[in-house]
């Protein structure tokens, strides 16, 4: 039997302090053990993005990551941000031109566009689409996607669309 560790970390601004398996990914402490189902577990492999989050501020893959390297970190989770509102807008560009479909890479995508959008305020087309080549999308074959997140862009920075 593996002993669980405490591990103390600050889940969307939220301290929090749980006794976890050492081998338990922070995807799944997330989901299973703090209800947060927004971090969506695909490929189990860091491939497909759907696990994406911020760690300290920086996307990473939660598939990827264990709950216990997470001692002391910031988590901030898609219902984090939606929380707080800094993705209101592209999130709301995603919804009018149908960058989603049945959802379950949305979260990533968003968490990841938004990094972008971070570092770089006015993105090409193509570096949308590097910096999204880490998300896999089943239905949307990607267009309206890097168009929600270049239209966001523009809009952000005063250009019209």
């Amino acid at each position: 039997m593996v002993k669980p560790v405490i591990v103390n970390l600050t889940v969307n601004g939220e301290p929090v302090s749980r006794a976890v398996e050492p081998r338990l990914t922070l995807a799944d402490f997330l989901r299973d053990d703090l209800g947060l189902k927004g971090t969506h577990v695909g490929c189990e492999h860091g491939v497909c993005g759907a696990c994406t989050l911020r760690l300290d501020g920086v996307a990473v893959r939660g598939c990827l990551t264990l709950a216990v390297q997470c001692e002391g970190a910031a988590v901030e989770t898609i219902e984090g941000v939606t929380e707080r509102g800094v993705l209101k807008d592209l999130q709301d560009e995603f919804v009018a031109r149908n960058a989603l479909q049945c959802g379950f890479c949305t979260p990533g995508m968003l968490i990841s566009a938004g990094e972008l959008l971070e570092r770089n305020p006015l993105p090409s087309r193509e570096e949308i689409r590097e910096q999204l080549s880490g998300n896999y999308c089943r239905c949307t074959g990607y267009q309206s996607i890097v168009d929600a997140v270049e239209t966001t862009a523009r809009k952000r920075s005063g250009q019209n669309t």
